[in-house]
């Protein structure tokens, strides 16, 4: 059975990979986004990139997300299995 949050958190952490320096290890689900260096450009390209990735479009949220767990519970309820590729995601994390 696949464990939506981790499938999830990696998806996050492969595009936070593009726009930061920070290693993976780093990119928790505690972690803070502004600790990351992610401001709110970043975070407004970031959110496109995971929209693009899974061909979503997500509402805007009235509080935006503050930790890297707050934006994971933001795309999790987006996600449909049917269409990632999970083998993908694996080997990237």
């Amino acid at each position: 059975m696949i464990d939506i949050e981790n499938l999830t958190l990696t998806l996050v952490r492969n595009a936070l990979a593009q726009y930061v320096d920070a290693p993976m290890e780093q990119m928790t689900l505690g972690a803070s986004l502004q600790d990351l260096q992610v401001d709110s450009l970043t975070l407004a390209e970031l959110l496109f990139e995971i929209e693009d990735r899974l061909g979503i479009q997500m509402a805007d949220s009235a509080t935006p997300p503050k930790t890297v767990g707050d934006l994971v519970a933001l795309v999790m309820p987006h996600i449909d299995l049917d269409k990632i590729d999970v083998s993908q995601l694996k080997n990237a994390a």
